[in-house]
């Protein structure tokens, strides 16, 4: 029989990949959120129960009474950009930190042996000086975004230590792939088809890059390392590549070539350097399987299609 798992966000460029990853390891698994799946269907990512709407304890509720509780929620839905959490920090807040607290009670009520899984991020670090970041380092978030991801590992923790909760999260640093429709990437392809290709900063901050289908295996994965301590790895690879580097890399792939610029302003919330330590995560068994340059050359062919079916 297979393992019910809820995944929530999952029309959302990592949810979707989570879904995918768990439907190809046997998992049934039931997607809810909102529905951005862009003339996509559900079931082509795997996903063989849908549920539209924001993600909330009376919604997962609904669920859980139409077609059981789950093992395990790999929590995706909630805020995914530093820049419009520093714009919009409420609606930041509602979306990551109310919809996790509604999760985890979700858990704790209904479903007390349920396995959460969440996508942090390195937001959390802050503008830490120390390299590469290691898990120990206390959180020092500058954007709203990482204090949210922050809080809700507090909440992750406050939950198994009190009610036996057990979760697992995953610290993302850069994640990029097919069907990331923003960030530096989408950013430098979308420039290019317009002619231009400067950017913010010096180009020399650095930054761990990893595929989203190595990303989406490392959720899956952290299923198997959940408990009520709330273990924290951090899901990179461990090696910094400057934002001259991996532009260099995109424009070469571009047609014609293109050579970066960068305005020497920084960005507001932009750590200059996020490189993470990787040691605990390799302990998990981990090790990422999608080389950098070969990834990029996926997105940019991913990029061409979508832009070749606008009408």
């Amino acid at each position: 029989m297979s393992i019910l798992t809820y995944v929530t966000g999952a029309a959302g460029f990592l949810g979707r990949h989570v879904a995918r990853q768990l439907a190809r390891q046997g998992c049934t698994v039931a997607g809810v959120g909102f529905d951005c799946w862009q003339g996509e269907t559900p079931d082509a990512w795997g996903v063989r129960h849908w549920q539209d709407g924001a993600v909330t304890l009376e919604l997962l509720e609904s669920m859980a009474a139409e077609i059981g509780a789950p093992a395990a929620i790999i929590h995706c839905a909630g805020g995914s950009s530093v820049g419009y959490s520093i714009e919009h920090p409420r609606e930041d807040f509602l979306a990551t930190v109310c919809s996790a607290v509604d999760v985890l009670e979700f858990a704790r009520l209904r479903a007390p042996a349920v396995r959460v899984i969440y996508p942090s991020s390195a937001a959390v670090y802050g503008a830490s000086g120390a390299l590469p970041l290691h898990e120990t380092l206390p959180p020092a978030p500058i954007s709203p975004y990482g204090l949210h991801k922050r809080m809700v590992e507090d909440l992750c923790r406050g939950h198994g230590a009190r009610y036996g909760v057990p979760s697992a999260l995953v610290r993302f640093f850069s994640l990029y792939g097919n069907g990331l429709r923003k960030q530096l990437l989408w950013d430098a392809c979308t420039k290019a088809r317009s002619g231009g290709f400067t950017f913010f900063g010096t180009g020399e901050e650095q930054r761990d890059w990893l595929h989203v289908e190595d990303a989406a295996r490392l959720l899956v994965l952290a299923m198997d390392h959940a408990t009520a301590e709330s273990p924290a790895v951090n899901g990179a690879t461990g090696v910094g590549v400057s934002i001259r580097e991996i532009l260099t890399r995109l424009g070469s792939l571009l047609s014609p070539p293109l050579q970066p610029g960068f305005s020497q302003a920084a960005k507001p919330g932009d750590p200059s350097h996020l490189v993470a330590d990787v040691a605990r995560v390799r302990a998990w068994g981990f090790t990422p399987q999608v080389p950098l340059d070969a990834g990029l050359a996926e997105y940019v062919r991913w990029f061409d299609v979508q832009h070749q079916e606008r009408p």
